[in-house]
């Protein structure tokens, strides 16, 4: 039997590298992000890939007065929803951010106050259905605050330990909610960083990310070895951390 998907923020690099593995399973995909166009054209592919059906709709996810009117498409398209993964986020310019308050405000909408606010709504359907995966990504830059990006780690903080609090409430209806916290991913979004050995491919993150959603743990570090990085730089105490430049 075919699976139900839906995957807000579809036109990513990791997202769309989910969603292939899914079509060539031939399950059924709805798939929403802002780029209509770039979204026609993944469509498309997933649906020679092997989707048994494939909707989209554009639309700016960020707008929350929105989000109801979109998750209701979904489920009506769908006749229902299997998995559900929250795949959209921008990378902010930290320096930017220290300089304009309100550039920073924008920054936790789109990457927290946004997302929260749509898994609220998606939360409340997987209860009354009594089944189903609620994912979304986050990253390992919300384990602890960095001097270089910690606009961003602080967004993804706490989407990490929204989700932690809709697990707790959602494990008594049958509901999974899966954390996953990628580390380096050579994107369009990171193009102009320099690479090295612990930097990964979308298809390597978008392969995890397809088994976790699956099964599997509830919070799950992409490649698996962020997570004892992380918990290495969680471990050093604070009046050393302060005057690392991390």
């Amino acid at each position: 039997m075919s699976r139900r998907v839906v995957i807000l923020g579809a036109t990513s690099a990791i997202a769309e590298q989910v969603a292939r593995r899914f079509a060539a399973a031939g399950d059924r995909l709805y798939l929403l992000a802002r780029n209509g166009e770039r979204l026609e054209a993944v469509a498309r592919d997933l649906g020679i890939r092997g989707a048994a059906a494939v909707h989209h709709a554009a639309a700016p996810l960020d707008q929350v007065e929105r989000h109801r009117a979109l998750l209701d498409a979904a489920w009506d398209a769908l006749g229902g929803v299997d998995i559900l993964l929250v795949a959209w986020g921008t990378l902010p310019d930290q320096r930017r951010c220290e300089a304009d308050v309100d550039e920073t405000l924008r920054q936790l909408h789109v990457n927290a106050g946004a997302v929260i606010a749509l898994l609220t709504d998606a939360a409340n359907r997987f209860a009354a259905q009594g089944h189903g995966t609620l994912a979304a990504i986050s990253s390992v830059a919300g384990d602890r605050g960095r001097q270089s990006n910690y606009v961003y780690g602080t967004a993804k903080g706490a989407l990490s330990v929204f989700l932690q609090g809709l697990r707790n409430r959602l494990h008594r209806h049958g509901v999974r909610v899966v954390t996953i916290k990628p580390g380096f991913v050579d994107t369009p979004m990171t193009a102009a960083f320099p690479k090295g050995p612990l930097w990964a491919s979308p298809e390597r993150v978008g392969r995890a990310i397809h088994r976790a959603l699956l099964g599997g743990p509830d919070v799950v570090y992409v490649p698996w070895f962020w997570r004892w990085i992380m918990l290495v730089i969680r471990l050093i105490p604070e009046p050393v951390f302060k005057r690392m430049k991390l």
